[in-house]
C-alpha cells in the first residue's frame, strides 16, 4: 500500500498521523509513504526523525472575519492544490489521511479532486474549519468521540478513536522509571503543557516549585516544551537548589514509556493527550487552552470530567496553590484515585490505530 499522510500545526494533528504510518507498517512492512506538510510546520521536524520522506506545501489559515488577507490564503490554497497535484500523480498513493490542521486542506481535497481514496481524522469533539470543509469531499471519516458523529455525514463517518492511544499501550513502564533514575515506590506526576508548552501551566508551576518538592513519595516530571525551557532553567537558577524529586525537561520523546509509569497527569486537554491517559487509565488535571478554536480543548476536557476521570481547572481560575491543591487531594485519596483510573479507562479506545487502518484498506479497495 501506497500511503499520503498529511497534518500539521501541532503535536496533536501530527502524532496521530505517524501513529496510523507505525501501525500500516507493523501489518504492511513493504507499504510506503510520502508525509505532505509545512515547512515551517512542528511537522517538518517531527515527521523526518521517523524516517518518513517529507514534502511541503504553503498554506495559511483563513480568519473568520471577511478581511484581505483571506484573499492571500484563497490564492495560497489554490495554488497549494495545484502543488498538492503535482506531488500526489508523482507518488501515486493507494489512498490519503488527513489527521488536521490547515495543511491536510489542499493535499486532501487535490486527492478527492483525483479520484483518490480520501479519510480525514478529527481528533476534537467540535470539528474544525478544515475537516468541515473536507467532509463533502472525502471517502471517509473517523472520530474520536460520539459527540462528533452528528457533526459529519452519517453514511461515510465512523468512531474509531485516536491512534495515539494504539501507541502507548505499548510503553513500557520499567523503561520509563529508569529514563528518569527513580525507585517503583515513587509516585510519578508528569506535568507537560502540550508539544509547544504553555505560559500559564509553567508560571503556575514555578510558584509551587519549593511545595512539590516537599511531596512524599512522589516524583514530579516537568516538560516545560523547547520554546519555554531556557527561560524557565534561568528563573529555576535564581531560586533555591532544584529539589531532587523534580526533574525538568524541554521535550520527551519516549513519553509512551513516561505515561506508562505515570501516576497523575496534570496538562492540557488537547485531543491526542486525552486519547492517550484514557487509553491508559490515568487521572487527571486539565487545564484547557483558551486559545484553539470554538474552545474544544474545554469542550474535550468537560468529557473526561463528566465521566469522572479528570479534574478540570480553567486558565483564568490557576493559580499554583490552586493546582497544588487538587494535586494534593489526589495524591492523597487513593479511592478517588482508583474511580478515577477506572472513568478513565472507560472511555478508552486502544485498538484507534488498527481500525483506521482498517478503514484506510476498505476505502483504498473500492477504488
Amino acid at each position: 500500500m501506497r500511503v499520503v499522510l498529511t497534518g500539521g500545526g501541532t503535536g496533536g494533528h501530527i502524532y496521530p498521523a505517524l501513529a496510523v504510518a507505525r501501525e500500516i507498517s507493523r501489518q504492511m512492512p513493504q507499504a510506503a509513504f510520502l508525509y505532505i506538510g509545512s515547512k515551517n510546520g512542528l511537522e517538518a521536524k517531527l515527521v523526518p526523525r521517523e524516517g518518513i520522506p517529507f514534502q511541503s506545501v504553503e498554506i495559511s489559515g483563513l480568519k473568520r472575519k471577511l478581511t484581505l488577507e483571506n484573499v492571500k490564503t484563497l490564492w495560497n490554497f489554490w495554488r497549494a492544490v495545484q502543488d498538492s497535484k503535482q506531488m500526489l500523480r508523482e507518488f501515486k498513493p493507494d489512498v490519503v489521511i488527513g489527521t488536521g490542521g490547515y495543511v491536510c486542506g489542499p493535499v486532501v481535497y487535490a486527492a478527492a479532486k483525483l479520484g483518490i481514496p480520501t479519510m480525514i481524522h478529527e481528533q476534537n469533539v467540535v470539528p474544525g474549519l478544515t475537516n468541515k470543509f473536507l467532509a463533502r469531499s472525502v471517502s471517509r471519516v473517523a472520530v474520536c468521540f460520539e459527540e462528533s458523529l452528528s457533526f459529519f455525514p452519517a453514511s461515510k463517518t465512523v468512531l474509531t478513536g485516536n491512534p495515539r492511544a494504539t501507541e502507548v499501550k505499548h510503553g513500557n513502564k520499567q523503561a520509563g522509571r529508569d529514563f528518569l533514575g527513580i525507585d517503583a515506590d515513587k509516585r510519578i506526576v508528569l506535568i507537560i503543557g502540550g508539544s509547544r508548552g504553555a505560559r500559564a501551566i509553567n508560571e503556575a508551576v514555578l510558584s509551587v516549585i519549593p511545595q512539590l518538592g516537599a511531596l512524599e513519595h512522589t516524583h514530579v516530571v516537568y516538560v516545560t516544551g523547547e520554546v519555554h525551557y531556557q527561560a524557565i532553567a534561568d528563573e529555576l537558577k535564581k531560586k533555591a537548589p532544584l529539589p531532587e524529586n523534580i526533574t525538568v525537561l524541554p521535550f520527551v520523546h519516549n513519553m509512551p514509556d513516561l505515561l506508562a509509569a505515570t501516576h497523575v497527569l496534570v496538562g492540557r486537554a488537547g485531543a491526542s493527550t486525552l486519547a492517550e491517559i484514557t487509553a491508559l487509565g490515568v487521572p487527571a488535571i486539565l487545564i484547557p487552552s483558551p486559545y484553539v478554536t470554538n474552545n474544544h480543548q474545554e469542550k474535550n476536557a468537560r468529557g473526561l470530567e463528566r465521566a469522572h476521570a479528570a479534574r478540570v481547572i480553567v486558565e483564568r481560575d490557576l493559580t499554583g496553590e490552586r493546582l497544588l491543591s487538587v494535586l494534593s487531594e489526589l495524591l492523597h485519596d487513593p479511592n478517588e484515585w482508583e474511580e478515577m483510573r477506572k472513568g478513565s479507562l472507560s472511555l478508552g479506545m486502544p485498538d484507534a490505530a488498527a481500525e483506521i487502518v482498517r478503514q484506510l484498506q476498505e476505502i483504498a479497495s473500492k477504488k
